[in-house]
């Protein structure tokens, strides 16, 4: 304020000393009205601080009020935590107290087990004392001691178990034989019966006849060129000797004997034979063949009511045409095996298409072009199993051998009907050698027996008679000895069909009247 007064006067003074009189007045105005300015500034400063003074006070208050509310939460909630700590602490004083209590209890009745065994163990001695005096008396008595008496008392009890079960043996086997035997023998005569077969076996050799002599020059060729290639191509021996107007075909493999057959047909038939001709004769017969072989495949298949087979494993039906087994074409057998089973699956409410399909792969393992070193039974399940076949039927052909576990019933169908199948008259050959060494087999098998004084290989093999002394084996040791020596022929031999086991025990009485 002072500043605008000094300000004033210097204009006042400025203007010209004429004016100095309305300048004074002016100038005391001006200062009045500062003065007054400057009380209403501290007034309303004044104003100011006491309304501000006042807000302060409010907000203290309020903050005031606020905290001493928390505080009183916070207070009650402690003594709410304190109270349940103090619950707390008498509920576990009350469980101290109880458990206190249940170990006391627990440590009088401790003390009472320990006094009761404690008697116990006086009482066991004292009857082990007198079990001990008891078992003394008795060996002195009897005059041997436990463990002989023990002893005799488990033979004498094996013995009559023996016989026992000799005896149950017996009566079971009757039983079965009266109740089984003969609604088993009417299914396989049925079966029998109902599918017919021809009993032609096949050979190792094709006999070629010719029209005239003059045509084995020309199939040896100049120098042997033609006999040569042809061998070379079809893999087989062509025997030319002095048999009139034939030519003989040697080969194990009877697909490979049956393109050189048809080869040398069509050969001589057009009557051009040289090297190149043959070549090209060959070539065709071999896609001949293997067109034939499928068309087989499927005839067989149609024939026998089977659908939806894998084309591979048709093909390897009809390869089945050209093989043989034990001088059995293999194609026939499956195909009776096929029927039989069928046959058989239909007596025994089975189903007879799963059957008669299980019959015709069962030996699909003999055909592949391929021979790996696997059973033909474990290998054609393989291949049923990759060619995406029944499960019952895969097992049935693996375990028509015995070579892995039966779980279905088709599989001992199966065994069966390929042993029926195998065994009939003319079915199949055996060489003389391995047929002699099995008689010999078995009737020495049956001499390794004690008590046993001759046997005999009777009907080719398939009845053993063992003939017994009747002062050395007794009837129901007779009958153990059938059976324990059935179950070694079937173990470790292996044959066609079955062996009926005779064992023949009689008594003679000879007197001479003189």
């Amino acid at each position: 304020m002072n500043g605008i007064l000094f300000a004033i006067i210097g204009i006042v003074v400025g203007a010209g000393g004429g004016v100095l009189l309305t300048t004074t007045v002016m100038k005391n105005k001006l200062l009045a009205k500062s003065q007054q300015t400057l009380k209403d500034a501290e007034k309303e400063g004044e104003s100011i601080k006491k309304e501000k003074i006042l807000q302060a006070k409010e907000k203290y208050l309020q903050m005031k009020s606020e905290y001493d509310k928390q505080v009183n939460d916070r207070n009650n909630k402690l003594h709410d935590a304190e109270q349940k700590l103090k619950q707390r602490e008498q509920t576990l004083t009350q469980k101290v107290e109880d458990l206190q209590k249940k170990s006391n209890e627990l440590k009088a009745a401790s003390d009472n087990l320990n006094n009761q065994i404690e008697l116990l163990n006086k009482r066991q001695q004292e009857v082990e004392k007198v079990y001990k005096e008891s078992v003394n008396k008795l060996e002195h008595i009897a005059g041997m001691t436990a463990d002989e008496a023990k002893q005799q008392l488990i033979d004498a009890i094996t013995d009559e178990a023996r016989v026992e079960a000799a005896n149950s043996v017996v009566d079971i086997v009757e039983e079965a034989k009266m109740t089984a035997n003969e609604q088993a023998k009417k299914i396989v005569i049925q079966s029998i019966q109902r599918t017919a077969t021809e009993a032609a076996i096949e050979n190792t050799v094709t006999v070629f006849n010719l029209e005239n002599e003059e045509v084995k020059g020309r199939i040896i060729g100049r120098e042997g060129r033609n006999i040569r290639t042809l061998e070379s191509l079809t893999g087989v021996e062509i025997i030319i000797d002095d048999s009139p107007d034939a030519i003989i075909l040697s080969g194990f493999d009877p697909v490979r004997r049956e393109i050189a057959r048809l080869s040398l047909h069509k050969l001589v038939t057009d009557g051009r034979i040289h090297p190149a001709r043959i070549e090209e004769v060959v070539a065709k017969t071999r896609r001949q063949i293997e067109q034939e072989i499928v068309e087989v495949g499927k005839r067989t298949c149609i024939d026998l009511g089977i659908n939806n087979m894998n084309h591979e494993l048709m093909r390897m039906v009809g390869r089945m045409k050209y093989r043989s087994s034990y001088g059995q074409n293999l194609l026939q057998h499956s195909r009776e095996v096929a029927n039989l089973a069928a046959t058989m699956a239909s007596e025994l409410g089975l189903n007879p298409k799963l059957a008669k399909r299980a019959g015709l792969l069962h030996d699909i393992g003999k055909v592949p072009e391929t021979e790996p070193e696997l059973p033909h039974a474990i290998l054609g399940m393989k291949l049923a199993e990759k060619y995406k076949e029944n499960a019952d039927v895969c097992n049935a052909i693996g375990a028509h051998h015995d070579e892995t576990e039966m779980t279905c019933l088709i599989a001992p169908i199966i065994q069966v009907c390929d042993a029926i199948s195998g065994a009939r008259p003319g079915a199949r050959r055996e060489v003389v050698e391995a047929y002699i060494n099995r008689l010999n087999k078995l009737e020495s098998m049956a001499m390794s027996y004690p008590g046993v004084v001759k046997t005999y290989a009777i009907q080719a093999g398939r009845e053993l008679r063992v003939i017994v002394g009747a002062e050395k084996v007794s009837d129901v040791e007779a009958n153990k000895l059938s059976y324990d020596l059935s179950r070694q022929i079937q173990n470790e031999m292996t044959y066609p069909g079955q062996i009926k086991v005779t064992v023949i025990r009689e008594t003679r009485a000879v007197n001479y009247a003189k």
